[in-house]
């Protein structure tokens, strides 16, 4: 009897509940079908003309079209990203602001900086990780070095002599060759620029001898023979560069070092709205002159999940922490 009067009494209850979860559903699906309305910002934490930029203005044209709204790409550059996690992280999420996340942003940053003003699990919502691909050892054309092995002589003779650029402190070119520095026992000069494109300039003018640097911001100036292509950072050559050898090819035994790019959204924005953004992306790396350009460039898309993608930034927040410790490098 007494079960009986609790089905009863609790009746009522499940009615409004299951009631309640069906809104929620009718009105999640409503948003997704109306979205978006306006124009979407996608930002970018380094400047424009560097790989990350190229990329993100790529994926956000292709998404113009398919969305039939403007996705703008917004440029805040600093603190190797920081800066535009943070904004990411504090914005509305409705689906309005996007962010092209990366191994600096979402992996290295929170292990190389004493403090990040954001979680990079938590403060996000993972969308689709677009490309991950290798760095580039290249060298400005004037440099008696013309392998890596080579390189690594003329490092011993000349010690402190050598200078890198990088795009930053605590960026992936950065640690890459602190990374190399350690392996192949060396005495390199750090020179940090603000971003990737500058990073690269500085080489080509001369200012400093190598660069550790992005495949598709690098690849047009070494098919150019404004850069000297050394070695890729990777366990396995690049398509895009196959005469190219990698670094472990090259001597240093074990090296691997890749970088990636995805998008990402503020946490709480819909899930509907994320499942959305995630099939317009696939979509777009579908393309088969999107596909054909990000491979030719030396970034083959990918197109995951958001849960694959999540499982994935968790994995890189672990294996960078383990490779900024081994560098020793930090950032106060």
């Amino acid at each position: 009897m007494q079960a009986k009067l609790m089905q009863t009494t609790n009746r009522p209850f499940l009615t409004r509940f299951a009631v309640t979860v069906l809104a929620l559903v009718a009105a999640s699906a409503s948003i997704a079908a109306d979205y978006p309305t306006k124009p979407i910002r996608m930002l970018v934490g380094f400047p424009a003309g560097g790989s990350t930029d190229i990329l993100s203005r790529q994926i956000a044209q292709g998404l113009t079209q398919s969305l039939q709204q403007q996705v703008i790409v917004d440029n805040r550059s600093g603190a190797t990203g920081n800066v535009a996690s943070e904004i990411t992280a504090r914005a509305n999420p409705d689906g309005y602001t996007l962010m092209m996340a990366t191994v600096a942003t979402h992996a290295i940053n929170p292990a190389i900086f004493s403090k990040v003003p954001f979680d990079p699990i938590k403060d996000f919502t993972a969308v689709s990780l677009i490309a991950q691909y290798p760095l580039l050892l290249a060298s400005h054309p004037n440099v008696a070095a013309k392998s890596v092995r080579e390189l690594i002589e003329l490092a011993r003779t000349k010690p402190g002599q050598i200078r890198y650029s990088s795009s930053g402190n605590g960026s992936p070119g950065h640690l890459a060759a602190e990374i190399f520095r350690i392996a192949s026992k060396t005495d390199l000069l750090h020179v940090p620029y603000k971003g990737g494109s500058p990073a690269v300039a500085a080489v080509i003018a001369g200012e400093c001898q190598i660069n550790f640097g992005t495949l598709p911001g690098m690849m047009p100036h070494a098919k150019a023979n404004r850069l000297r292509a050394l070695a890729v950072t990777t366990v396995t050559r690049s398509p895009a560069l196959s005469d190219v050898p990698t670094i472990a090819e090259a001597g240093v035994a074990g090296y691997d070092v890749s970088s990636w790019a995805g998008v990402v959204a503020p946490n709480g924005t819909p899930k509907a709205i994320v499942a959305r953004l995630q099939r317009e992306i696939v979509d777009v790396l579908k393309q088969p002159a999107m596909n054909a350009r990000l491979a030719g460039e030396g970034a083959p898309p990918i197109g995951s999940t958001p849960e694959a993608f999540a499982k994935f930034m968790r994995g890189e927040l672990v294996k960078w922490a383990a490779a900024v410790k081994q560098a020793g490098a930090r950032i106060d």
